[in-house]
């Protein structure tokens, strides 16, 4: 209607479901491995998902047209949110949030104070990620040794199956 503005809202990551979230933080990071790893690790660790859009650290965009979502974590302001305890957490919880940061924002980590911290489950986690990072699932076979040079290997270490 004519003199009407048309406001275009983006939905607020606290207000998605949890699946909701993920799909639209994978949408953003598909094609970067690294991001991608650093996604996977905070969804299959299971922790992050709920406490990083409680605590506004995660914003969400929806596209004009399909409304595909798309979401980035505010790697910059988590340092902020963990000091003022927003974003509370175990020794085996941060560390994770530290590897997945390290990944997608390139801050460095102490490998050595994050690994003693991790349980094995968690530890599985971080190999994956690392092998994510690294492209391990798109790695072909060495040419020259009798197979396929397209035959692809699969992730060095998989991400496990969720329950």
């Amino acid at each position: 209607m004519e003199g009407e503005t048309l406001v275009i809202i983006d939905p607020i990551a606290a207000d998605l479901d949890l699946d909701e979230v993920e799909v639209a933080l994978l949408n953003a990071a598909v094609g970067d491995y690294a991001a991608e790893a650093a996604v996977l690790l905070l969804a299959n660790d299971g922790y992050w998902p709920a406490h990083l859009p409680a605590a506004g650290m995660i914003t969400v965009e929806a596209e004009p047209v399909g409304g595909q979502m798309w979401a980035r974590i505010e790697w910059a302001e988590l340092d902020a949110a963990l000091a003022d305890g927003r974003l509370p957490g175990s020794p085996e919880e941060l560390a994770v949030l530290r590897v997945a940061v390290s990944l997608a924002d390139g801050r460095p980590v102490d490998l050595a104070d994050v690994v003693v911290a991790l349980d094995r489950r968690r530890l599985g986690l971080v190999l994956a990620a690392f092998a994510h990072a690294a492209g391990s699932h798109d790695h072909c076979a060495p040419a020259g040794q009798g197979v396929d040079p397209d035959l692809r290997l699969g992730p060095l270490i998989a991400w496990p199956a969720r329950h």
